[in-house]
């Protein structure tokens, strides 16, 4: 599915999108439809949920899809709850890293920990891009934000890490400048159950981009040159690739063997 094909899966009525010239969501916007398309699932046998922000935007208003455009940092229990209500369904959480881990981050562990059967994906573009670029938890050191103007003083959060700790099925990271690969891993996720995360770091033109005079495809072809494969990045690169696959039982399938034991 490639091209013009992708606008049978968008909304008329959205389009132009709101994004900003070079911004990374329309990129991950066509990967997470064409793996859709990879793994057999229609549009209608999914359910889009999303929060506040850029990234939130993703899916709500501009798939031909079932979406819910909720509070900030509340997509993933509401995700939860459509899930539990209507297991035959695909429910696919998109939000940014403000929106995930930050606002939403105590949801996110959670959600890991208990396996819970939902895609999570989370755009990057390492602040808080939509309220005015604050810093967030995942702002690098050192990057200039409206809030830390001379450099962020703390250190980011490596969320694709802590998430697979906290016993995600599955977990992978991947740029707006890896798109054959971050197709391929939003299309493997989504065919196993539990709990799985895929993180696309992205770049932002309008936050990040102005304030480090750097084009947008600039920006992609740093991101491609700070990459390296899991393992192997260093503390100032972005380790991409995949951080665990497991193939326990989700929450559902736990659920219903408990019911069906003690009955």
């Amino acid at each position: 599915m490639k091209g013009h094909a992708l606008h049978a899966f968008l909304r008329p009525e959205a389009l132009p999108t709101v994004f900003c010239p070079g911004c990374g969501n329309g990129l991950v916007a066509g990967a997470l439809l064409r793996a859709l398309a990879q793994a057999g699932i229609a549009l209608r046998q999914t359910v889009f949920v999303a929060g506040i922000g850029c990234a939130a935007w993703i899916p709500s208003p501009h798939f031909l899809a079932d979406s819910l455009h909720v509070a900030h940092g509340r997509a993933i229990p509401t995700a939860l709850g459509v899930k539990l209500r209507r297991p035959e369904l695909c429910v696919i959480v998109v939000g940014g890293d403000g929106d995930i881990a930050g606002i939403g981050g105590n949801h996110l562990l959670h959600a890991a920990r208990r396996n819970a059967d939902l895609l999570v994906v989370m755009v990057n573009n390492l602040v808080y891009a939509m309220t005015g670029g604050q810093v967030g938890p995942t702002t690098p050191h050192g990057l200039p934000t409206s809030t830390t103007p001379y450099g962020n003083p703390e250190y980011p959060m490596d969320v694709a890490q802590v998430v697979a700790a906290a016993g995600a099925n599955y977990v992978a990271r991947w740029t707006t400048a890896h798109l054959p690969q971050l197709e391929k891993a939003l299309a493997r996720a989504l065919t196993l159950e539990g709990f799985r995360f895929v993180e696309v770091v992205s770049q932002c033109p309008a936050r990040v981009g102005g304030r480090l005079a750097m084009a947008p495809v600039e920006a992609m072809k740093w991101l491609r040159a700070q990459s390296k494969p899991v393992g192997e990045a260093g503390p100032e690169e972005i380790a991409v690739g995949e951080y665990v696959v497991r193939h326990r039982p989700g929450l559902l399938r736990t659920l219903k063997e408990q019911n069906h034991g003690g009955a």
